[in-house]
């Protein structure tokens, strides 16, 4: 059974595990279950994505009733008119507070401006080795991206040299083997902590809709000591 985190006659969230893809895609020919279809068999009537987060990321993930509201929430998204909120570990000691303006490269070459901001809640140095380094160092932070562009949290951190712990595409292969060999965890750690929006239909109505921590990334909270 999915989470269901919101819902009201219009809209409907649920905490998205880490894994899990949103719909099908001919990329992850490997999918056998997908968010969409378990959230339609679980309530019973018909639900579209009112936006995406990759399938390693767990957290918010926001769908509609009508098409309606979907197309309305769509564009909410596109016109950066919710705000986003991620927490996320990261190799490194990170600033206590940054603000990362790099614009990112689509596939058609073309270059977007892209914005994220964070502050950095918590540090922890464990004592294992890596490389030539005796201890290992982390970061959680809460990010807010302005932009939302395809993979902007894990490129913008990876940029900055400090990458999101269990990304494979953007993230660093040595700290992802010592995760996988050392703590058995394969979880990409970034969840979509929050999102905040006036309602697509009521208008005067604030929706903030919070997610609980999946179980890996709980699991390696606690590795960290926090």
């Amino acid at each position: 059974m999915l989470d269901i985190l919101y819902q009201d006659d219009y809209l409907i969230a649920i905490n998205k595990p880490h894994g899990l893809l949103v719909h099908r895609s001919s990329i992850a020919a490997d999918a056998e279950e997908f968010a969409l279809q378990l959230l339609r068999d679980q309530v019973g009537k018909k639900v579209n994505p009112a936006h995406r987060i990759d399938r390693k990321t767990g957290g918010v993930l926001l769908f509609a009733f009508d098409k309606q509201t979907e197309i309305a929430m769509q564009q909410a998204f596109m016109e950066n008119r919710v705000s986003k909120k991620y927490l996320a570990i990261v190799r490194g000691y990170t600033p206590d507070e940054l603000e990362i303006d790099y614009p990112l490269r689509k596939e058609n070459g073309t270059l977007q401006d892209a914005l994220t901001r964070f502050t950095t809640l918590r540090r922890a140095e464990l004592d294992v080795p890596l490389g030539k380094h005796p201890t290992s160092r982390y970061s959680l932070v809460q990010a807010t991206p302005q932009t939302g562009r395809m993979h902007q949290l894990r490129k913008h951190f990876a940029h900055i040299f400090h990458p999101i712990i269990g990304d494979r595409t953007h993230g660093c292969n040595k700290q992802n083997k010592l995760f996988k060999d050392k703590w058995e965890m394969e979880t990409m750690l970034l969840h979509a902590e929050e999102l905040s929006f006036t309602h697509p239909i009521n208008g005067a109505e604030i929706v903030t809709i919070n997610a609980p921590l999946q179980p890996g990334f709980l699991q390696a909270m606690a590795i960290m000591g926090w």
